[in-house]
């Protein structure tokens, strides 16, 4: 699981990083409020942890940009405010939980296992996309009355791929995403699933193809839309 953490004081944004990655969470840090925007809309995060007072666009703002973009990762707020009018604002925003600092290790923990599991129980069940489905408890993907065992990983990609459908992955994101990028995997482990995948929506004879996108990455799409 892949956590951004977007905190100005690098301080504490390690201090943070070092916890989560004892806890065996990838993470990655980043250090003002545009940073967090962009980080926020690749998409590979599993849940963000979100500083208030951030330079350049607060916390605030990141998180409302995102929430109106139709961006849904769990998101924790961090601030230094005790105030409840802030801890309200924040919530209505969109925000999933918000820790108050100084915090407790174990309570940072405790409360990102729980929104973690929460966002999980929302989208568990299958994901219908075009003309297939992806069953997330037996990692199988169907189309009408056939269907297809996928491993971990390519459940992972095929997941990763539709639930970001028409919009083009590019390789590095796709490695952040399945693989993090302490991974010691190249483009060639992409290559390689991407082709196992297009083998399987073929045996279902599926409406939708993973599309390479020249010198970029792929795009997930139905085949009457890719362009000639």
């Amino acid at each position: 699981m892949r956590i951004l953490i977007v905190e100005d004081e690098r301080e504490i944004a390690d201090g943070i990083s070092g916890i989560l990655k004892n806890a065996n969470y990838l993470t990655d840090c980043v250090y003002d409020g545009p940073g967090g925007l962009a980080y926020m809309k690749s998409g590979v995060y599993d849940l963000v942890l979100l500083d208030v007072m951030l330079p350049g666009m607060d916390g605030f703002e990141v998180l409302k940009n995102v929430r109106e973009e139709g961006i849904t990762t769990p998101v924790i707020l961090l601030t230094a405010k005790s105030e409840i009018d802030d801890k309200i604002y924040g919530l209505n925003l969109g925000a999933d939980d918000y820790v108050t600092k100084p915090f407790d290790a174990g309570e940072l923990l405790a409360r990102i296992g729980a929104r973690v599991r929460n966002h999980e129980e929302n989208v568990e069940g299958k994901l219908q996309v075009f003309d297939i489905s992806l069953d997330p408890s037996t990692y199988r993907l169907s189309k009408d009355t056939k269907s297809v065992a996928l491993s971990q990983k390519e459940y992972q990609m095929m997941e990763y791929f539709i639930r970001n459908r028409n919009q083009i992955l590019t390789k590095d994101m796709i490695l952040d995403k399945i693989w993090g990028r302490d991974g010691d995997v190249d483009y060639n482990n992409i290559e390689v699933y991407v082709s196992f995948l297009r083998k399987k929506l073929r045996f279902l004879e599926a409406s939708s193809s993973i599309v390479t996108k020249k010198g970029i990455g792929y795009s997930y799409q139905e085949k009457d839309s890719v362009e000639a």
